[in-house]
């Protein structure tokens, strides 16, 4: 499986964030958290590896089609509530992460999201040709 943490050292991760890192702007957005100052919380797994195997609760496509992060006590988060926890888990990030996690707010993220999934293969198309970079393969979802 493609596991490392965001700085690239096997550290102590109070989340684990799978990704698809065949989609450019997915690719993108990883390499991102993991220039923030406190992206050692984060362990990045890159579910587009063939070896990828997230969990018994989380299956390698449903992991491509949705953003997941699973919480150090196992708990799985998807959508706009793994977002929230990922942006809680980096001290720059940490209000809008609790105010992402909040209600009414979080119902409205989520539905967001929701409505970017099924634009998400279009987008990542453009972002390629605008010159973002997967880190493998090309986009399959």
């Amino acid at each position: 499986m493609t596991e490392k943490t965001a700085d690239g050292d096997a550290g102590t991760c109070d989340l684990t964030v799978y990704y698809d890192g065949s989609c450019p702007l997915c690719a993108a957005e990883m390499r991102y958290y993991r220039s923030r100052k406190g992206s050692e919380a984060l362990r990045l797994v890159d579910v587009s590896a063939p070896d990828a195997a997230p969990g018994a609760d989380l299956d390698r496509d449903a992991a491509m089609r949705r953003f997941h992060v699973r919480r150090a006590d196992g708990s799985l988060l998807s959508g706009a509530a793994a977002f929230a926890a990922v942006w809680e888990a980096l001290p720059g990030w940490r209000v809008a992460g609790r105010m992402a996690g909040s209600r009414p707010v979080a119902s409205i993220l989520e539905l967001a999201y929701r409505a970017f999934l099924p634009v998400r293969p279009a987008l990542s198309r453009l972002a390629r040709r605008m010159g973002a970079k997967p880190e493998r393969g090309t986009d399959t979802h």
